[in-house]
């Protein structure tokens, strides 16, 4: 379509979509309205956020642990690029269902998916699909109040296992072990409160397919735990095993050092008789242990009461390899926690097997591999789910520089007016959120953290609540819509 006015100058800004909120979708819609062409004059943006939850931040409020030390950092840093005012943010729009491809093609001059992955990696093992086996980020989602999970979790198990060796196993289990009553300075909900303040659980068990110096989670994480009070730490000696290649990767990455360090440490200061650990709670960080079957048993068949392992050794190139030694482990419960994977997006090629959408480097292709004008990915719906939320901002520098070099080429929206956007999904009754509606919702949380802190106790604990998170969809998307002064 020819237009007289160049996309890109003051009266025909570059429309650009860019699909989810999270840390991908902010930092790319930062980057871009930083870039030296926005900044020079030679080119201007208009940029729209879209998000299917009602509120922002993606993975900072559905995927990371209540008690992470880290959130409220990130969680500021966000806001202070939303808060602006200069990207619009439209939330509780389902892409695919609220909103096409083809109205995003005819409002837009380039879209960029930024959808992150949430659903668990698939474990292959028998007895995966027992009662009682559950994906680690479901029981995240659910401890985090994320709006389109079940209220309630079977909290029934005494002892558990959590399979992983990274940071979301260490999340899962540090929340399984710890007291509710100290989850409370945190943000979690009252249903997640009452929840884990039922759980009979006396002992977590962690267990890593490799050893202590291939672990994936960070020396923060690995700190937190030690937090946990009335939560003992207990390691095995011969868990630590450690050749020549442990030995290389400790001299040459000073994080595996210290979590090394951390470790044997721990181990050193452990009484050799645990009798005398006399804490209510234990959590097992076991090494070297490969999952081969959950198993139920004649009392309790269909649900879980066992999970077998293969003993594995170190193999010399940093991977471990089975020694045919089985070792068994009664437990109630299995979180699996070895990875997300992305979930396919409607009329955008997927790639199956690594669980993005297929691309080079940020450019969508389609089947022949051809780069789809106009398309784009960043985030891990773009490389995985692998690295730190801070990898993210060079993932996305790379997507948007090559939108940027893209832009001559790119195909024209024909419906180029902001307001367009607005008026479709008010004509398809989509009720849509916004910042101002955000900051709405927001300060009705912190509202109903002051109440409950002015109140002295909270569910009979004196503790000061920052935040208290509201979880049904309906209230976050009418308090935010309506701008509800909390009711408290």
């Amino acid at each position: 379509m020819s237009i007289s006015t160049p996309v890109g100058s003051a009266d025909r800004p570059l429309r650009v979509a860019v699909i989810g909120s999270g840390p991908a979708g902010v930092y790319a819609a930062d980057i871009l309205t930083k870039s030296e062409a926005v900044k020079s004059g030679e080119l201007t943006v208009s940029i729209d956020l879209f998000d299917r939850y009602p509120a922002p931040y993606g993975l900072i409020r559905y995927g990371v642990a209540p008690d992470h030390p880290r959130i409220k950092g990130i969680v500021n840093a966000l806001h202070k690029v939303l808060d602006r005012g200069d990207i619009r943010f439209f939330g509780n729009v389902d892409y695919g269902t609220d909103i096409s491809i083809e109205d995003l093609r005819k409002h837009y001059d380039a879209i960029i998916f930024a959808t992150g992955a949430i659903k668990d990696a698939d474990l292959n093992i028998p007895g995966i699909e027992l009662e009682g086996s559950f994906g680690g980020a479901d029981f995240v989602s659910w401890f985090d109040g994320h709006p389109d999970v079940p209220r309630e979790w079977p909290l029934e198990a005494k002892e558990i296992a959590v399979l992983g060796n990274g940071n979301v196993a260490l999340d899962v289990a540090r929340v399984l072990s710890k007291h509710a009553d100290d989850l409370l300075v945190t943000e979690i909900p009252d249903n997640v409160y009452a929840g884990l303040k039922s759980s009979p659980v006396t002992d977590v068990h962690v267990f890593g397919r490799r050893g202590p110096a291939q672990v994936k989670f960070t020396p923060l994480e690995l700190r937190e735990l030690s937090h946990s009070k009335d939560v003992d730490i207990i390691l095995y000696a011969e868990d630590f095993e450690f050749d020549e290649e442990s030995d290389r990767q400790v001299q040459t990455n000073n994080q595996i050092k210290t979590m090394v360090g951390t470790l044997t440490n721990w181990i050193a200061e452990q009484p050799e008789d645990l009798s005398e650990l006399k804490a209510s709670r234990r959590l097992h960080l076991h090494f070297l242990h490969s999952p081969v079957e959950i198993v139920d048993s004649a009392e309790t068949p269909g649900k879980v009461a066992g999970i077998k392992f293969e003993r594995t050794e170190l193999d010399g190139t940093g991977n471990a390899r089975g020694t045919g030694e089985f070792i068994d482990y009664p437990v109630q419960a299995v979180y699996r926690a070895i990875g997300y994977f992305g979930s396919a997006l409607p009329d955008v090629e997927f790639d199956h097997k690594k669980g993005v959408v297929t691309n080079d480097g940020g450019r969508v292709l389609d089947a022949d591999g051809q780069h789809v004008p106009g398309l784009y990915a960043t985030g891990w719906i773009k490389r995985g789910p692998v690295g730190l939320i801070g990898h993210t901002k060079g993932d996305a520098l790379e997507t948007v520089t090559y939108l940027l070099e893209d832009r001559e080429n790119l195909p024209v929206a024909e419906v180029p007016a902001a307001d367009a956007v607005v008026e479709l999904l008010d004509s398809r009754g989509v009720k849509f959120t916004s910042w101002e509606g955000w900051l709405a919702l927001d300060a009705h949380e912190l509202a109903l953290g002051a109440a409950a802190t002015e109140a002295g106790t909270s569910h009979g604990v004196e503790v000061k609540r920052e935040r208290i998170k509201v979880v049904p969809r309906e209230d976050m998307v009418n308090i935010s819509r309506d701008g509800v002064a909390a009711q408290v």
